[in-house]
């Protein structure tokens, strides 16, 4: 029952993505983040008050998507087991987010083919955190396919580990976390006191995914006939070349794949940050390559499914 929950949610994330308007916890975790720092800053004022009482809502905000994720699982459960099973194939669909990324790098991709450089740009500024204003085609395509690439291990492989370790409640924790450090994890003088437990937690919890990125998407460039070996070779050797500790894995993989070069300097809210090249510069970067990259993000987050399938029947087994 519990591969089977899996591999139906990994269906109806590729046949549905992430509808606008659906429910979503995702976005439950989001209003309750907000919730959370506010009630923080109201009552902490110094940075060390900040850390503090960001330290605590990491605490609440995970602690609570964990206990209402398994919750609601166990009430399901003890009503009938296959009302168990649908709830554990909504929450596991609802983790994943390989067609909604997808879906957002080709709305960039039509436009840069189809439409106005104005309209690319804006479609951009939906998915990345950098400036977009003054970006040209080679700028925004390397923007969607360090997007595509990042974003392939907290949107896909992260939380499928997660679900291998704890089942779809530690999966939904992780999600938590995720969505922590997306929304205070930054840098700036708003969040760098409050979000700084988050932003290293989240480092945490990508650990492991990360590299295993570098794995897996090294073997979906060989399935899709591209340059495994450099992405092998390339994963590796720049796999430090980025201020996180974990990004530069996926995207150096990917760069290595395509044989162009990803990263550099950026401008984020209206300061330039400077940022090491990752990959080697064999070729100008293409619009085709956003369409190379989504094939290697399908194609490694099928790998990762079926490994942590395998993973799961074989300690299973050996459980027996």
């Amino acid at each position: 029952m519990t591969l089977l929950a899996w591999f139906v949610a990994g269906f109806l994330d590729r046949l549905l993505g992430d509808p606008p308007h659906w429910p979503h916890p995702i976005r439950w975790i989001g209003a309750l983040i907000t919730l959370t720092q506010r009630a923080v800053r109201r009552v902490c004022r110094t940075d060390t008050a900040l850390r503090i009482g960001g330290g605590v809502m990491w605490l609440v905000v995970v602690g609570a998507t964990w206990g209402a994720a398994w919750g609601v699982l166990a009430l399901a459960n003890a009503i009938h087991p296959w009302l168990g099973w649908c709830i554990e194939v909504w929450m596991i669909y609802t983790l994943l987010a390989a067609r909604s990324l997808a879906d957002a790098a080709r709305e960039v991709e039509r436009a840069l083919r189809h439409g106005t450089l104005a309209e690319s740009r804006e479609k951009l500024s939906w998915i990345v955190g950098r400036d977009t204003w003054d970006l040209q085609p080679p700028q925004i395509t390397r923007a969607v396919v360090e997007t595509v690439a990042e974003n392939s291990v907290d949107g896909v492989i992260a939380p499928l580990f997660f679900l291998l370790l704890g089942g779809a409640p530690l999966a939904m924790a992780y999600k938590a976390v995720n969505t922590l450090d997306s929304m205070v994890g930054y840098k700036n003088e708003k969040y760098r006191a409050m979000g700084m437990v988050s932003a290293r937690l989240d480092d945490v919890a990508n650990f492991i995914p990360a590299r295993l990125s570098w794995l897996l998407l090294t073997v979906a460039a060989w399935l899709c006939r591209l340059d495994a070996a450099a992405a092998l070779r390339i994963g590796w050797r720049d796999r430090y070349n980025h201020s996180s500790p974990n990004c530069a894995w996926p995207e150096a993989t990917v760069a290595g794949a395509l044989g162009v070069r990803l990263g550099g300097p950026n401008d984020y809210f209206g300061q330039r940050v400077e940022k090491p090249w990752i990959g080697d510069d064999k070729r100008a970067i293409h619009v085709d390559d956003i369409t190379q990259t989504i094939r290697l993000m399908w194609t490694a987050s099928t790998l990762a499914l079926a490994l942590f399938a395998i993973v799961h029947v074989s300690l299973a087994g050996a459980a027996i």
